[in-house]
């Protein structure tokens, strides 16, 4: 039933990306930070586009676990540049955990959409991702490697290019006192574009939701 539940959120997502005019996904998020089934999160995020055309910006993003397995993500966001706004979609499952030595490795399916130097484009790609939990300074935090591959559409010359970037980046849980059973958790990220993408980075703030 709950991987029906991500089918049919999947679906509807993608509904919605057909249909936008301005947007597109930036970043790995949280995907692959290890939190309990039902946890739900929504992320402030900054995100600061170095590629031509990039500029800085910020976007939300919606977290939700679904499964032992599988973790969805949504959100959309504004920025200065060719790159103005975009809205995102994705779905991580789990292929093995984070255990003993053996670092967590996942595949993540996504969709995107933007608006970029007057080109309408429409992304469907998979991501391969690998993190592990280390200790810093006595606290738990994950550092991860995801290399997004994408068959990128463009509306306005109905032609087609794959796009390939290698996202870096790290999770843990801030110390601040917000609550009675919440914390909040942050990531640092970095892409480097490698093919037909383009190169920035992003930091942002989760808070929990009931």
């Amino acid at each position: 039933m709950k991987n029906f539940k991500a089918i049919s959120l999947m679906a509807a997502l993608a509904m919605t990306v057909g249909l936008s005019q301005k947007a597109h996904a930036y970043g790995t998020g949280l995907s692959s930070f290890p939190i309990e089934v039902e946890t739900k999160l929504i992320s402030a995020e900054f995100t600061g586009i170095t590629s031509t055309g990039g500029g800085i910006g910020m976007q939300a993003r919606y977290t939700q676990k679904l499964s032992e397995k599988g973790t969805i993500d949504a959100g959309l966001g504004i920025s200065g540049g060719e790159r103005s706004a975009r809205l995102f979609a994705g779905y991580d499952f789990e292929i093995f955990p984070d255990y003993a030595n053996q670092p967590r490795t996942s595949i993540k399916a996504f969709l995107e959409n933007s608006k970029e130097f007057n080109a309408r484009r429409n992304i469907l790609g998979l991501a391969p991702t690998i993190s592990k939990g280390f200790s810093f300074w006595g606290k738990e935090a994950f550092p991860y490697i995801s290399i997004p591959y994408g068959i990128s559409l463009d509306g306005s010359s109905n032609s087609y290019k794959t796009t390939i970037s290698a996202n870096l980046g790290i999770s843990g849980v801030i110390p601040a006192d917000v609550g009675p059973d919440k914390q909040l958790t942050a990531n640092a990220e970095a892409i480097v574009g490698l093919k037909d993408s383009f190169s920035g980075v992003f930091f942002g703030v989760a808070y929990p939701i009931e």
